[in-house]
């Protein structure tokens, strides 16, 4: 089988890219600056903004599965008209989709979110995703949509943020409920789900509901860093419009995969 990971450079892209190579599948992996660095992938460069790069790429590999995980947190185009691309292009050959979401679609409530849960984002970041994922389902409504959390792993950037704010250069807001999920984790349900006949919407996080605050202390604890310096505020003190209470209900998941989603508690022990 030959799998086309869209933006195959990134933190889960690579992840996934590393983990099919090792199943033995032929990897194709795009990029757009920082190139693709896992062995046995045939990178690729793709700007995904552009519809006609995407259909000739696409037509050329003839992918039997894409795993669509390419976004801009700034950049309206390339994560929604972006992913609108790749769900087009992946129709026309016939290939399977998989699309990565992302909890910030939801606007955040005091009850955990359930797969079918409508989109209510509060910022431009949520609604492009939630506008990638009304292109997805509009193109190709047998599509996988992957909606995650914070993704966690050495090297992420969500660590990368807490050992900035231990060492007192960032600041971690205690307001904000998420579900982190291992990159290792996420990669493996991904790949779970390209065989599947899986369509529509799924939760895929962990199971412990922690603020980016509290998920500093436990990688403080993790590795005996001292938390004096640790600057922490709530968001609206801060004056943000970001989600809050985010909490995803991946139950669904975890009675369809075989990967075990652990959860924050269990991986910073």
């Amino acid at each position: 089988m030959t799998l086309l990971v869209v933006g195959a450079s990134g933190f889960l892209g690579a992840e996934v890219c590393r983990q099919a190579v090792a199943a033995g599948q032929s990897v194709v992996g795009t990029y757009h600056s920082a190139a693709v660095g896992v062995p046995g992938v045939a990178p690729r460069r793709l700007d995904v903004t552009d519809r006609a790069a995407v259909r000739a790429l696409l037509t050329e590999v003839r992918p039997d599965a894409v795993v669509s995980t390419s976004y801009r947190v700034d950049d309206w185009r390339v994560t929604a008209d972006g992913a609108g691309n790749v769900a087009y292009a992946a129709a026309e050959v016939g290939a399977r989709l998989v699309h990565l979401s992302s909890d910030a679609v939801h606007g955040g409530r005091p009850l955990p979110y359930a797969d079918d849960d409508v989109p209510t984002p509060v910022n431009a970041y949520g609604a492009a995703k939630a506008a990638a994922e009304t292109a997805v389902r509009a193109v190709d409504p047998g599509a996988a949509l992957v909606r995650t959390s914070l993704i966690v792993g050495e090297g992420s950037k969500q660590i990368q943020l807490c050992r900035d704010a231990l060492a007192g250069r960032a600041t971690l807001f205690t307001d904000e409920l998420r579900c982190p999920i291992d990159v290792a984790d996420l990669a493996a349900a991904v790949l779970e789900l390209v065989p599947s006949g899986y369509a529509g919407p799924l939760n895929v996080a962990g199971p412990d509901p922690v603020s980016r605050a509290e998920l500093g202390l436990l990688l403080a604890r993790r590795f005996g860093l001292d938390t004096a310096a640790l600057k922490t505020i709530s968001g609206s003190a801060a004056g943000v419009v970001r989600p809050t209470d985010v909490r995803l209900d991946s139950s669904r998941a975890a009675g369809l995969l075989r990967t075990r989603l652990r959860g924050v508690t269990e991986l910073l022990a």
